[in-house]
Order: C-alpha cells, then sequence, then structure tokens
C-alpha cells in the first residue's frame, strides 16, 4: 500500500530511500518542504515512526513551573520575557517552587518537574542549585528536567564559571536532564532579526554538548513559522543530526509552532497552515534519523493537530504539563494542562497504544492506588 502511494509522488525517489534507511541530505529536505504532496511524505513518516517505536504513542505525567518572566534578552517572538521594573513582572522565592510543586503531587504522582525560565539579569548561582536541592530533597523519585542551553550558558556567565562547571555543579545539585527550549532556528539571518541578544546558535550547541558528554541527556526544538526559510529550516535540523552523531544525548525532536500574540514580529510574511504544520512533523522524522523520538507540544500545536500529528512521524504527546505560561501569553487557546484519563483517550483516538514514560523514556507502570511502581525498557 504505502509503495502505491510513494510511487505516484514527485518526490518519491527521496522516499523510497527514507524507506530504505538511507540517510537524506539539506537537498532532499528542501525539496520535500516544497512538494505538495503531504500524504505521501506523511505515509513514510509514519512508517518510519512504526519502525522505531511501534504503535506505541508516549506521554509522561509532568508539571511545568515557570520560575521567572524576568529575562535581559527581550526577544522579539517572546510574549513572555519582563524587564525587572514591569508591574506584573515576578520571581518566585525557593520555598514557592517547592510549595507549587507539592499542591498537585500527592493527586498527580508526576514523575518530571519541567522547569524553565527567563535569564534573570542578578540572580545568584545558590539560587539555582537551592531551587534544585530544594526539590530533590521534597521529590527524591522525581526526575528534574530544568534550564534551557541558554539558561544554563546564562547561569554560567553571571557566576563566572565554565559551561561544564555550570553543568556538574547542577548536575550536582539535582539536575536531571535539560529541556530542549532556546533553539530557536539556528540560521545568524533570523537571529540577528528575531533575537540578537540571545546565545548565539553554535554556543547553543555547545552547551549540549557539554551536557551529552557529562551524561545529561537532553532534547532539541525548533521554533518554527514566522521568517525562517524553508532552507534555514534543514539546515537547523541537519545541525541537530550532526551533534546528535557525535554524542547521542538528544531523546526527542520538538518543533514548536510559533503563536505570534503580543509578540514584536509581524506574522504576516508567512502564515501557517495545518498542512505546514504537518510536514514539519513529517520531515523531521525522515531527516532526523538518530534521534528516537518526535515530540507534539499539544500547547503550541492544538490538542485535534497533535492528534493528527501522531500520523505524520511524531510518537510522543507530552504531558499533563498543569501549568504553561510561555505560550499562553502569546495567545495559546488550548487548556494549560490535561488529566492523564483525557491524554489517554486523545492517544487511543489515534489508534495507537498510550504509553506512560519518565523523562527518560522508561515506561511506567502504576500500582492499583497510581503510584509508580515499576521503570523498565
Amino acid at each position: 500500500m504505502i509503495e502505491e502511494i510513494v510511487g505516484r509522488s514527485e518526490v518519491r525517489d527521496i522516499l523510497f530511500r527514507a524507506l530504505d534507511g538511507e540517510r537524506l541530505s539539506a537537498e532532499d529536505g528542501i525539496r520535500l518542504f516544497q512538494s505538495d504532496d503531504l500524504p505521501a511524505i506523511g505515509a513514510v513518516a509514519n512508517e518510519i515512526r512504526r519502525r522505531l517505536n511501534g504503535d506505541r504513542t508516549y506521554y509522561v505525567v509532568n508539571r511545568h513551573i515557570n520560575y521567572t518572566d524576568i529575562c535581559c534578552n527581550r526577544c522579539a517572538f517572546c510574549a513572555f520575557s519582563r524587564s525587572e521594573d514591569d508591574r506584573d513582572a515576578y520571581v518566585m522565592p525557593v520555598d514557592e517552587i517547592v510549595d507549587r510543586a507539592a499542591e498537585l503531587y500527592d493527586a498527580m504522582r508526576f514523575t518530571e518537574l519541567h522547569i524553565v525560565g527567563g535569564c534573570h539579569p542578578k540572580m545568584p548561582f545558590e539560587y539555582y542549585t537551592s531551587m534544585l536541592e530544594s526539590l530533590k530533597s521534597s521529590f527524591p523519585e522525581v526526575h528534574l528536567q530544568a534550564f534551557t542551553a541558554v539558561e544554563i550558558a546564562h547561569i554560567a556567565d553571571t557566576a563566572g564559571i565554565s559551561i561544564r562547571q555550570t553543568l556538574a555543579r547542577l548536575r550536582d545539585a539535582g539536575l536531571g536532564s535539560i529541556p530542549g527550549g532556546g533553539a530557536e532556528v539556528f540560521a545568524p539571518r533570523v537571529r540577528r532579526q528575531l533575537c540578537p541578544e540571545k546565545l548565539s546558535a553554535e554556543k547553543w550547541l555547545d552547551v549540549m554538548r557539554e551536557a551529552h558528554m557529562l551524561g545529561i541527556k537532553s532534547n532539541a526544538t525548533m521554533l518554527y513559522g514566522h521568517i525562517e526559510t524553508d532552507r534555514e529550516r534543514v539546515e537547523h535540523i541537519l545541525a541537530l543530526r550532526e551533534l546528535q552523531d557525535s554524542t547521542g544525548g538528544f531523546m526527542s525532536f520538538i518543533p514548536l509552532k510559533f503563536h505570534p500574540s503580543n509578540t514584536r514580529v509581524d506574522n504576516k510574511l508567512r502564515l501557517q497552515s495545518a498542512i505546514d504544520d504537518l510536514k514539519v512533523y513529517s520531515i523531521s522524522r525522515l531527516m532526523l534519523d538518530n534521534v528516537p523520538h518526535v515530540k507534539v507540544f499539544w500547547i503550541m500545536l492544538g490538542i485535534k493537530l497533535a492528534q493528527v500529528a501522531l500520523s505524520f512521524g511524531a510518537d510522543d504527546f507530552d504531558g499533563t504539563v498543569v501549568e504553561e505560561k510561555i505560550t499562553h501569553r502569546a495567545g495559546a487557546a488550548t487548556p494549560e494542562g490535561l488529566a492523564v484519563p483525557q491524554i489517554k483517550a486523545l492517544i487511543e483516538e489515534t489508534g495507537t497504544v498510550p504509553i506512560e514514560r519518565d523523562t527518560l523514556y522508561n515506561e511506567v507502570v502504576r500500582d492499583e492506588v497510581g503510584l509508580p511502581a515499576l521503570l523498565k525498557r
């Protein structure tokens, strides 16, 4: 069946090579983005997804905490960041962060805390280590996925120590892994226009390289749907693939759909359609042959389209989230969180099997009262 679909496609030469396990080139990726044959591209991406992960769709029981919105970068595409003197700016003391986590822990028994925030210009290094140590002491079984590469570089710079020293000290304080945010699009042209003060692409990759060499796993992202070109998308994906060849430290790739509300970016330059969204997921799955998972962040994509993406290369529905501020300040209309029964039902509607995982993609099996009873590969 799939051979018939691919055989009629204008990009059949690329798709047959992908099915044969051949690595695709930059020009292949650009041709796929320029093709109108989404059904064939999606069908092959779905086949690759099944080869890698079967009919399993993963989810995690997690809780997001955004500890501050004060950020010295003030990127044009960000609706979340604030300056120190803004009336609604905030910084959570460590005790409040622990209290926020504790609010739902007994009810949810989440296995992951996902913690990111702005690059605060004055926060001492001890704030970050105290945060991790306090959370680990209070929730010793919970994995702490915290601080994007941008935050880590900023923390290191503020403390006057190296990236490696920073990562090692954060790891010793309880850091388990790093989320993939802050990558945006690596193209210098895009970064000059949208985030000139942010960490460069090279330095973002360097932070991830150092983390992986220290045994700290991470995710990777791409913020798409603003001013980037097809070539810039593909070059971003290939830069991640190259680093993954070297370190093997990326667990998943997460395409992040840009939300323009309350930002300083004119989104009329590239209007996003559902077709374009699904192309990003499918082509990412085909190009990133060395990254095991493609995650759909339903907060940004929307719940219904996130379900569809599970047939276009994605195999991870992210998680419960609970409280998400960054995308919602940019106009997201999705809920701030989903309950586990909702997630399982949404996954089952796609014809795949919901599998609870921990952050590192160990399968989570819960006992009769809902406690995580077993983790297994």
